[in-house]
């Protein structure tokens, strides 16, 4: 008996497989919908292969209204959804803005018309550090907590700190329209779950981000110039006052992401919050260098960069307080960006093509080995 059938936008993604598959492995039934524009149906083979079970998979569109009703009509065991689904570069969301607000806030209020229609009323949301903006303007904001002032720099972060408001506005009025009449009115929650740098792969090498055109995050680009697909990395601006010049970031291994989403949704069931915002970071701020240093030690040799201006909306210092998160949900991170280092490149060593090839077969024995 599964503990509860969950829809995951986005779900063949990044991110979204990783949660898919810490869902699975922890009893939930898994339906994903996703328009494959950022990703592989391939994904979807790895998880099988990992945990042994398979989510359900539709191919749609998050701005199509009437296809999501569909998915939730032909499984009406769905309480709750994980939205990931949402174009996802700060640089790109600057040039085609329009787009951005197009799919991210006008695929969110889809969804959410969507799962009101079926009487879906749990959603975890992937937000992002990205709507704090640049939190040095702020005394005592760093490490970033919760209460800081939202103030997104960028496009991409004004469309999730948008849908954190939609989000917000529509369980509340769920809630209190539904109180009025004398209804229950505690089933609807939202988790908005602003996160910072997430990287790594899965331990097994068989898993991992695998972008399809050129990544806009460090960690993939490392990958790509170390595996000879980029000749150089490109650091956006060695002028910041860090303490070697380039920005801080707090990166979060993904499979500790994909277990706070997990988390997140307990307990929205469990507890009934209404609207609650968590960070999840380590708490832990590397620079772009460190970051490169940690990676060189791994892969053996020195990763060819070059320093270029700043990026447009880019702020100095991205680092999470993740206490609340600590404490509320018992969630911590628990493997250090260098273990991350580490999995990346088993991940990209062993699949240069991503999902676009098989993956050795000695990587695939392993994990087929305690299954037989």
């Amino acid at each position: 008996m599964a503990v509860g059938t969950v829809l995951i936008t986005g779900g063949t993604g990044y991110i979204g497989s990783f949660t898919s598959l810490a869902l699975l492995e922890h009893g939930y039934d898994v339906v994903i919908v996703d328009n494959l524009y950022n990703s592989s149906k391939v994904a979807l083979d790895r998880i099988e292969l990992i945990c042994g079970r398979r989510p359900e998979f539709y191919k749609v569109d998050i701005t199509d209204e009437e296809a999501l009703s569909k998915v939730f009509e032909k499984h009406p065991s769905i309480d709750s959804v994980i939205h990931f689904a949402a174009l996802k570069a700060v640089g790109e969301s600057g040039e085609i803005p329009l787009e951005y607000y197009r799919v991210n806030v006008g695929g969110s209020i889809s969804l959410l018309r969507a799962m009101s229609k079926n009487n879906v009323t749990n959603i975890v949301f992937s937000s992002s550090a990205t709507v704090y903006g640049d939190a040095t303007r702020f005394e005592n904001m760093i490490p970033i907590p919760e209460h800081c002032p939202i103030g997104p720099t960028n496009t991409y972060g004004r469309t999730k700190a948008m849908i954190e408001d939609v989000i917000t506005d529509h369980v509340k009025a769920q809630r209190s329209n539904l109180q009025k009449a004398g209804k229950p009115f505690e089933q609807w929650n939202g988790a908005l779950l602003r996160y910072f740098n997430p990287c790594g792969a899965h331990p097994s090498g068989i898993m991992g981000e695998d972008p399809q055109g050129v990544p806009y995050n460090l960690l993939p680009l490392m990958g790509k110039v170390a595996t000879g697909d980029r000749e150089k990395l490109l650091v956006f601006g060695d002028d910041y006052p860090s303490r070697d010049g380039t920005a801080i970031r707090d990166y979060i291994h993904v499979v500790d992401l994909a277990k706070g989403h997990l988390v997140a949704l307990n307990y929205l069931r469990e507890n009934k919050p209404g609207v609650k915002a968590w960070n999840l970071g380590s708490g832990r701020g590397s620079t772009v260098y460190e970051m490169i240093k940690a990676f060189n030690a791994v892969i053996g040799r020195e990763l060819k960069y070059e320093v270029v201006a700043r990026r447009q909306g880019d702020v100095l210092d991205l680092t999470a307080n993740p206490t609340l998160a600590n404490e509320e949900l018992k969630w911590k991170t628990e493997i250090p960006m260098e273990q991350a280092c580490e999995d990346l490149w088993r991940w990209v060593n062993n699949n240069p093509q991503g999902y676009r090839q098989d993956p050795p077969p000695e990587l695939l024995a392993a994990v087929k080995g305690p299954k037989a």
